[in-house]
């Protein structure tokens, strides 16, 4: 094993987590698309000053997707350094992962209309 992952330092450790972010934030699309909304769901949590439950649910949600997206990165990354052929097994591992990401934001999308339009629909009237 390389000895930059033998170091049981605690912050270098919160380092190699923090780089683990950034590499995902640079080369993934989705995860930087998936944070802005998360940024979104968080202002419009603030305005629309919503519940302490729902802030729990809400930034549970948030959380769910984007760990789930950076779980779908690490094993894309694993299968590419295993094959770079066309591999059956190799792409229904990719098209899994993406299924948990999706499945999730799809999750959370229908909690986010059920907590987030009653409360517009509220400042609308």
């Amino acid at each position: 094993m390389h000895t930059k992952y033998k170091d049981k330092s605690f912050l270098r450790g919160v380092r190699y987590c923090l780089e683990g972010i950034s590499y995902t934030f640079k080369n993934e699309r989705n995860f930087r698309i998936e944070t802005i909304l998360g940024i979104i769901a968080v202002i419009l949590s603030f305005l629309l000053k919503i519940s302490m439950l729902e802030w729990v649910v809400v930034v549970l949600l948030i959380n769910l997707v984007l760990v789930l997206e950076l779980l779908n990165t690490a094993f894309e990354s694993v299968v590419d350094l295993y094959t770079q052929d066309y591999n059956k097994i190799a792409k229904a591992c990719k098209d899994v992962a993406a299924a948990a990401v999706l499945t999730a934001s799809i999750f959370s999308l229908v909690i986010g209309i059920l907590i987030f339009v009653p409360k517009i629909m509220e400042v609308i009237k």
